[in-house]
């Protein structure tokens, strides 16, 4: 398993009428974990967009359990449970209070698809690469 942080601070247009946090947006903060985790090993979204490859989410999940409010330090902690050695590539994140205590909780699946002919692809090898030595680690 590998997992990184990302920290962002609730901003009041992600509020709703109760001053919460509005539900939609965690798939927004799971998004951002996501690139952000992407973009640790030295690639993005847009890299894998040149290559010719597209990231196309087929399911997504979140549990509520506390709600953040504007202002909030909340931290998303994105994590790859096993290496994607297929099409098939599942993140799950949690969403933390600046206290610690969890927030959300979910998971989103999706489909490296080759952009030319939208059919099923795997990751690019390079990034796979850097990913290898992290889940190897943890199975010794």
């Amino acid at each position: 398993m590998y997992t990184t942080e990302t920290r962002i601070r609730v901003r009041y247009a992600e509020t709703d009428q109760m001053g919460v946090v509005y539900h939609g947006n965690y798939f927004a903060f799971f998004e951002a974990g996501r690139g952000e985790f992407i973009r640790e090993f030295g690639f993005s979204y847009a890299d894998m967009e040149k290559q010719g490859l597209l990231l196309f989410i087929v399911d997504v999940h979140c549990k509520y359990i506390r709600p953040a409010r504007y202002d909030d330090l909340i931290t998303i902690r994105t994590s790859l449970k096993e290496l994607p050695i297929h099409h098939k590539v599942e993140f799950y994140s949690d969403v933390l209070s600046e206290q610690g205590e969890l927030l959300a909780s979910g998971k989103v699946v999706l489909y490296c698809m080759d952009a030319a002919n939208m059919k099923r692809s795997t990751l690019p090898e390079p990034f796979l690469e850097k990913l290898r030595p992290h889940f190897e680690q943890t199975n010794n």
